[in-house]
């Protein structure tokens, strides 16, 4: 069995003094994606942010390449990227002053590669306007186009088909198909029903850890 590169050990989650879950045990080797499905306020946004370090287990631990999570603070952002349910860029920032802001946190990107990214996303010709002047779905561009720079090997992503139309749906699920295929991990919410899924896909379903 391959050695998991993400693991939960009894993992377990209290939010506003409810339990969500318990006894969670995950593992994520490269190559593979996790889908996180479950009915609303089961814990998914809650899991996530739990696996990028934003919040302490209530049980349990979440373990990083064998390392407790808690123990490798300064290198979560060599390790894993982030990108919320909200498109987490700064209103009054171009996107390309956004993604450089955003980049320097792990690997600090070249104007040449973040306008390429901006194109791949489908925003020619907006790298230098300021983002509240942009679409819901063109600001969720800007969070997504971090995905075509040079990214750490875990993705974390909280519903990141918000917004996007048809053609924005179907390129992300490719491009995160195509990562999991290159030996990268994924793992996600989301309310889409995703028609492109890497061989290394599987769901798990919240609600049975439940309490």
């Amino acid at each position: 069995m391959t050695s998991p590169v993400l693991q939960t050990v009894a993992l377990a989650c209290e939010r506003d003094l409810r339990l969500l879950f318990e006894n969670l045990d995950l593992r994520l080797a490269s190559g593979e994606m996790i889908q996180i499905s479950g009915p609303n306020g089961s814990g998914k946004t809650s899991l996530l942010r739990l696996l990028s370090g934003l919040m302490q287990p209530t049980a349990g631990e979440v373990l990083l390449n064998g390392q407790p999570l808690h123990d490798q603070r300064t290198e979560l952002a060599r390790n894993l990227l982030w990108i919320g349910h909200a498109a987490g860029i700064k209103d009054l920032l171009t996107p390309e002053e956004n993604l450089s802001w955003l980049c320097a946190l792990h690997q600090p990107a070249s104007h040449e590669a973040i306008w390429q990214a901006l194109a791949a996303v489908g925003l020619r010709g907006f790298e230098d306007v300021p983002c509240h002047t942009l679409s819901a779905g063109q600001q969720r561009r800007v969070a997504l186009a971090r995905l075509y720079l040079d990214s750490p090997p875990l993705w974390i992503l909280d519903e990141p088909f918000t917004a996007l139309d048809k053609q924005g749906v179907a390129q992300l699920e490719e491009h995160l198909a195509g990562h999991c295929e290159r030996g990268g991990m994924v793992v996600l919410t989301t309310h889409h029903t995703l028609s492109r899924m890497p061989a290394g896909y599987r769901d798990i379903d919240l609600g049975k850890w439940a309490v």
